[in-house]
């Protein structure tokens, strides 16, 4: 993916067929699949790839048995399904993860060995193995630091975990590999109308000033949290469409939860889930379900969150966990499609998506989840195809290896897994050139050829982009990323020709983002 030549496709491209606003997992998504159906695409983010909530997210690739409790069946069907695709399409960037539920009381036990056997089912040929009930030995031999007072045994079940802003980018280059066209920071200011049907839109180049006229067939909102900002530059005054829900997560060190499995919480005092689960040899406990009036690109948990999950870790643990073994701690926005009665609290909403054409042909979509976004992106195409009058191509995601596609490779195990078939280049690049060779940070097993990679071929552009989603050392560890910051701004400078006023600038710049993601 290189920026410069996809700025001068941008002034020569007279027509597109499709305009995507939006570069998280469903945007990616949509461009994935209407690339690879051969339609003219492009794909305009107005910061960086899944800069929002789509790398934000618990990490987990699940049907979700909370909605089986909830009773949205045809939903979990549906994420049970693509579940099953995303392993099969992505094994370099999703792995199977197994889940415990620890029972406190005679009826949790029977009563989730039941639940999870209909999990299991609805799976299908896609399953990930099946569901069982553990004894109190068995449990705490999994699960050696869960509180084993009152403790009779557990389940355990097998659902995916995945790196979602690795997984973007994976789809931003497979987007590519088709012949479609990514951007980032460039950024949608207005649509463009012809006889009152949207005909295209107008675009900023947010590095340089410069800006677009950008014509075609049909354009999608795919902007999460945001799409209610482009359906007002549709149709001004429009009732909002989305309500926003917050979720937190906060990173532990490894001894929280030193095994493999994961721990699932199916009833917390507000009603929630709570997981704690193994991630890059870290630990992510969460999450929050808060309804939020405002939205932003970097939000921040609120000091009630943190309390809540806390204390909820804390009661499941043999150690209670404290503000001061949080190494990180990240806040994302659910983009959850308003629900026509009101009164609903935000956990009772449904993850289910909509897609929305306005009378001037917008096409928005609403909702879903990371684990939908192919069927998401499947539904979208087919709307914008039929609205642009494009030659009739069936979808061909269902089996697509997504960039990168590798299975002799571990993504519990190798922190280099997430790059598939690049991994030896990435280790070839520190070989070559002795300014990459070595470690940026043996702590989070960064090494200094990423920063390059990063550059040369994945569109990073800022000390951000890099810390917080081509590496995940912010989410990870803060204080880690503020360590390495310096060595890495100067790695990017020189790949990109900055100068040392940059450096210092993009130093600053993270900090400022940084020191909402640890405590002091």
């Amino acid at each position: 993916m290189n920026r410069k030549a996809v700025i001068k496709k941008l002034r020569k491209e007279k027509l597109w067929d499709v305009v995507i606003i939006g570069g998280g997992s469903t945007g990616l998504g949509c461009a994935v699949d209407s690339a690879s159906r051969g339609y003219k695409t492009l794909l305009l983010e107005q910061a960086d790839f899944a800069k929002g909530t789509s790398s934000r997210s618990t990490k987990l690739v699940h049907g979700g048995v909370r909605y089986l409790q909830q009773g949205d069946i045809s939903l979990v069907f549906e994420a049970l399904h693509e579940r099953g695709l995303m392993f099969k399409n992505a094994p370099h960037l999703v792995t199977n993860q197994s889940f415990i539920i620890p029972a406190y009381d005679f009826w949790g036990g029977p009563f989730y060995t039941v639940g999870l056997k209909v999990y299991d089912m609805m799976a299908g040929k896609l399953g990930l193995g099946p569901s069982k009930h553990l004894s109190l030995e068995e449990t705490v031999e999994a699960i050696p630091t869960v509180e084993q007072e009152g403790l009779r045994g557990g389940v355990i079940y097998q659902d995916g975990q995945f790196d979602d802003a690795r997984m973007a980018v994976s789809l931003a280059q497979t987007t590519v590999d088709y012949g479609g066209t990514v951007l980032n920071y460039c950024k949608v200011s207005a649509l463009i109308k012809e006889n009152e049907l949207v005909s295209g839109v107008q675009a900023v180049d947010t590095e340089t000033g410069e800006e677009f006229n950008i014509k075609s067939k049909t354009v999608i909102n795919a902007t999460g949290v945001f799409a209610d900002e482009v359906i007002q530059m549709d149709e001004p005054g429009k009732q909002n469409m989305i309500t926003p829900s917050q979720g937190i997560h906060l990173v532990l060190d490894k001894d929280f939860l030193p095994n493999k499995s994961a721990i699932m919480v199916p009833h917390t005092s507000d009603g929630r889930v709570m997981f704690a689960v193994p991630w890059h040899n870290h630990v992510v406990v969460g999450t929050t379900d808060t309804l939020i009036e405002n939205h932003s690109l970097e939000p921040v948990a609120l000091e009630s969150e943190v309390d809540f999950v806390l204390e909820t870790a804390g009661q499941y643990l043999t150690k209670q966990p404290t503000r001061i073994d949080v190494l990180s701690v990240f806040a994302g926005l659910r983009p959850l499609a308003k629900p026509e009665g009101e009164g609903k609290a935000t956990k009772e909403i449904s993850r289910g998506h909509k897609i929305l054409i306005s009378v001037s042909g917008l096409v928005t979509i609403i909702g879903g989840k990371w684990t939908t976004y192919r069927k998401m992106a499947e539904d979208t195409i087919d709307k914008a195809a039929m609205l642009g009058g494009f030659p009739e191509r069936n979808c061909i995601t269902t089996h697509l290896p997504v960039h990168g596609f590798r299975m002799d490779i571990d993504p519990h195990t190798d922190p280099l897994a997430v790059y598939g078939i690049h991994k030896e280049d990435i280790i070839a690049l520190g070989e070559e050139d002795e300014s990459l060779a070595g470690f940026l940070s043996e702590k989070l097993e960064i090494r200094k050829s990423q920063v390059a990679w990063a550059v040369r071929k994945e569109m990073a552009r800022t000390l951000e982009d890099v810390l917080a989603r081509r590496t995940r050392a912010l989410f990870l560890d803060a204080r880690e990323s503020l360590r390495i910051a310096p060595e890495t701004a100067s790695i990017i400078a020189k790949e990109l020709k900055y100068d040392n006023t940059w450096i210092e600038n993009q130093i600053h710049l993270f900090k400022q983002v940084a020191k909402n993601y640890y405590f002091e």
